[in-house]
């Protein structure tokens, strides 16, 4: 696999992150509404039309009227951040393109630019001391393992004498930042909801995460992504049955699945998610990132 690879993931992770730490909170059937409100629609681009300096290093726009993920990428010849190389056993080699013999590097010199604000450039030294004590967890596909590795690699590269500890795991693995008492994990769950082995079927219950969310509702930041593996089809696809309600189905109309399992997750985060302490994101669907 030649990735969309973690560096290009390194703006969008500041953007997620910034978010995080200076904006509230937006429920989780607000997101299903507004992945319905998108879908089928499309946006046009009319080129590079905001400043490609660097960010200062302060917040620069109307918090309350600026939306972080409408704007645009723009050449920016101090990226990239970080090297996968200079972040040892942390990018899996089928997410490092250039491994992967990409011949282009151009495009790792683009930062994410929201359109009416600035984002401050990404700083791990003090991303650990905010979020010291704390538990983040990332729960989904190859995006969100992405975006967990991308994440390390820069706080490491920021602050490389900081002790760790990383622990590999299937479906859960975890690294931790021993100084500073942060864990951060991955959780690997395509499609959030639960699949389960039956009679030597693998079953996907559109009405049933439990089994998944057990290992997520400690965590005080939850990134969630789903999207990619439901257009899967032949060897590719993630399940032998579909269960919804009492009814099995072979196939079904692949966005009434998904909707049906992000209404599960939904009601799950609303009933179960202690908002006062937890954050919850939601990132959408990537590319196709298989050739």
């Amino acid at each position: 696999m030649g990735s969309l690879l973690p560096l290009l993931g390194i703006s969008v992770v500041s953007a997620i992150f910034f978010l995080v730490l200076q904006q509230p909170e937006q429920s989780s059937s607000a997101i299903i509404l507004s992945l319905k409100k998108r879908h089928g629609s499309s946006s046009g681009s009319s080129g590079n039309q905001y400043s490609s300096s660097r960010p200062s290093a302060g917040f620069q726009g109307n918090r309350s009227t600026c939306s972080l993920f409408l704007g645009t990428w723009v050449r920016d010849n101090s990226y990239p951040l970080y090297k996968p190389a200079d972040c040892p056993g942390v990018v899996e080699p089928e997410f490092d393109c250039q491994m992967y013999g990409r011949p282009d590097s151009d495009y790792l010199k683009y930062r994410w630019q929201p359109q009416n604000c600035n984002l401050p450039t990404f700083n791990g030294a003090q991303f650990l001391l905010k979020m010291k004590g704390k538990t983040i967890m990332f729960a989904g596909d190859s995006l969100g393992k992405n975006q967990w590795e991308s994440l390390i690699c820069l706080i490491v590269s920021s602050a490389p004498s900081t002790r760790t500890e990383m622990t590999r795991g299937l479906p859960l693995s975890t690294f931790r930042f021993l100084d500073y008492g942060i864990t951060m994990s991955f959780y690997k769950a395509p499609f959030l909801v639960d699949i389960d082995a039956v009679q030597g079927k693998r079953v996907l219950k559109l009405d049933e995460i439990s089994g998944n969310a057990n290992a997520w509702h400690d965590a005080d930041l939850l990134i969630f992504n789903t999207g990619h593996w439901w257009s899967h089809t032949g060897s590719m696809q993630g399940w032998d049955l579909i269960q919804s309600g009492n009814s099995y189905y072979q196939d079904m109309d692949r966005f009434v699945a998904m909707e049906k399992a992000l209404r599960t997750w939904a009601y799950w985060v609303e009933t179960h998610v202690d908002r006062s302490r937890t954050q919850v994101l939601f990132l959408s669907i990537s590319p196709t990132h298989d050739k």
